[in-house]
């Protein structure tokens, strides 16, 4: 009577093609853990351009640099002036943060708080970087590579 069984060579081969697949698939995940983050990032920051554009139709402005600074605010309220602009308000009630703690969004109001930006590193590079121009003022933790500004 003959046995039937694997060979030990059978038995290397496949664990050798599983070490592989697994191997790649591995490599895969890390790409698609930081397209996740950056896709989190992008949203934030579309967040944060909501609350701040329904600000400025209350307000009149921007909210003012030192007054919004994302590394500390918990939330966006009025300022109490004008009438419209009431303290009471609130137009982002958690401000998003980035989803490593080593990084941090970067807001930056222009001249007379009439335009602004937000600055964010995205950990893959962005198809069409933003000019320095545009980048002027952001101060991300790590070097900001996207933008939004003010419409």
């Amino acid at each position: 009577m003959q046995k039937k069984a694997f060979t030990l060579i059978e038995m290397l081969v496949v664990v050798t093609i599983i070490g592989i697949l697994v191997s790649i698939s591995v490599f895969g995940l890390l790409g698609a853990r930081e397209n996740a983050r950056d896709a989190r990032r992008k949203s934030d920051l579309e967040t944060l351009r909501s609350g701040l554009e329904l600000y400025k139709s209350d307000c009149g402005v921007y909210p003012a640099t030192a007054s919004f600074n994302l590394s500390s605010a918990t939330q966006l309220i009025g300022s109490g002036t004008p009438i419209g602009c009431a303290a009471a308000n609130i137009y982002i009630a958690k401000v998003p943060t980035d989803t490593l703690t080593t990084q941090q969004y970067s807001y930056v109001a222009g001249v007379g708080n009439t335009t602004y930006k937000i600055c964010a590193a995205l950990e893959q590079a962005p198809t069409s970087p933003p000019s320095s121009g545009e980048m002027t003022g952001c101060s991300c933790t790590v070097a900001c590579n996207y933008v939004v500004v003010s419409p």
